[in-house]
């Protein structure tokens, strides 16, 4: 209901051509009048365009410049955002690659360190010690087995000499040494 009168602020009677036969209009002095008569004057030039130049008019006009350069912009556009696309699918790629290498390690790592345990489990003193006496028959030395050497010489220390010379000193030392 309040919509009911939604134009009533709008006095529409100025837009009437014929003042006399508006009754929505207000009479208007007599001094208002002419003044606004020069008004409605200068608004109703409207100016009458051929149905030919309204539509030339309201065509788009299309610029073959304007329609090559955003064409081209376009296609470079949608070149690099490929290229970026493609980078980061080769990055996944790459980075799912590292990571099974990664985890392939750590299993080989461990395998290892399970082989690594179980050897050293099997070269143990006790193991090695019941191998020999079980398998091989092997004993323990006596002092009778053993044999005590003595050396009378005693130490003895040498001095190297520093050979400084360059490479023609040493051929011909060589060839010295050769004929001595």
């Amino acid at each position: 209901m309040a919509y009911e009168n939604r134009n009533a602020a709008y006095d529409l009677s100025l837009f009437d051509e014929d003042l006399t036969n508006s009754s929505a209009a207000p009479k208007r002095k007599q001094d208002e009048q002419p003044v606004r008569k020069s008004k409605r004057k200068q608004k109703n030039k409207v100016v009458q365009l051929p149905e030919q130049e309204l539509n030339k008019i309201r065509r788009r006009r299309h610029n073959p410049v304007k329609i090559a350069v955003g064409t081209l912009s376009a296609a470079i556009v949608t070149f690099v955002i490929g290229i970026i696309i493609v980078g980061q699918v080769q990055l996944t790629e790459l980075n799912q690659d590292i990571i099974t290498a990664q985890a392939t390690l750590a299993d080989t790592e461990s395998i290892y360190t399970q082989n690594q345990m179980k050897v050293e489990a099997n070269l143990s003193n006790a193991e090695i010690e019941k191998y020999a006496t079980e398998t091989l028959g092997m004993t323990k030395a006596s002092n009778a087995q053993k044999e005590f050497v003595a050396i009378e010489e005693g130490d003895k220390a040498e001095v190297s000499a520093a050979d400084n010379g360059n490479i023609f000193t040493r051929f011909f030392e060589s060839i010295f040494n050769l004929w001595s």
